[in-house]
């Protein structure tokens, strides 16, 4: 009888427990990324391990994605018609948290991974970044289209499929590149691990992207003293046009 107890009392635990999850332990090769007057873009590596709680792999597939994005910022999208020959502004729209720059890499499309609703939840995928319009119309989704077409051409919006690599079953790497443009500010890489249409595991880790050198010193200006580095700017294009005109004036 105590056997049969024991017995169904470990059914009971085993069924209202639920099974312990794995773990991710993320890391990025450079915390700090500088920008120099000669920075030209950077890869940014991203890799880490997946703890399982018994020490080995899952029995069936698991897949990795990684995001890195960052920093919001607000903005007027404003469209271009042309009229009587010029093009003027149009309609507009104000998108309140625009991130500066997105960037996903995953071991397969994110679509062969997760369903639309999940996907749109963990914002993977360039079609399910929240840009938290201020006033949604009927237009917003045209200034939206628009503004992930011009942020890819830009190279600020980007997705890396198929990239992601895991070896043994438990270690994973990813290269993201960042370009020459990409703004500055504090970016979060978050790494997700996804098995059978489920997310069950994420983690995430912060990176700065800051100016240095002479870059830094003029943007510490503009920002501290932004009249007389208005002035100064001004003064010094009078200065070059007036150098320009006697080095190459005519006799």
């Amino acid at each position: 009888m105590r056997v049969w107890l024991a017995a169904l009392l470990a059914l009971i635990f085993s069924i209202a427990l639920p099974a312990a999850q794995p773990r991710l332990v993320p890391d990025v090769s450079e915390r700090e990324v500088n920008i120099q007057y000669s920075f030209t873009g950077a890869r940014l590596l991203l890799f880490g391990a997946v703890i399982y709680p018994d020490g080995r792999p899952a029995d069936s597939r698991v897949d990795i994605a990684v995001v890195l994005k960052g920093p919001p910022q607000s903005m007027v999208i404003r469209e271009k018609q042309k009229v009587w020959g010029m093009w003027v502004n149009a309609d507009s729209t104000r998108l309140a948290s625009v991130p500066g720059f997105y960037s996903v890499a995953s071991t397969r499309p994110i679509k062969a991974m997760l369903d639309a609703r999940t996907s749109a939840i963990y914002e993977l995928g360039l079609s399910n970044i929240h840009l938290s319009p201020g006033e949604p119309d009927a237009s917003l989704a045209r200034f939206e289209a628009g503004l992930r077409d011009l942020r890819q051409r830009q190279g600020l919006f980007a997705a890396h499929p198929g990239t992601v690599e895991i070896v043994d079953g438990s270690l994973y790497r990813a290269r993201l590149p960042i370009p020459a443009r990409v703004p500055v500010g504090t970016y979060t890489a978050e790494t997700f691990l996804i098995q059978n249409g489920r997310i069950i595991a994420a983690a995430t880790r912060k990176i700065d992207i800051r100016k240095s050198g002479f870059e830094k010193f003029v943007a510490d200006a503009a920002e501290a003293n932004p009249i007389a580095y208005g002035l100064v700017a001004i003064l010094m294009s009078i200065a070059l046009g007036w150098l320009a005109g006697v080095l190459f004036k005519k006799d």
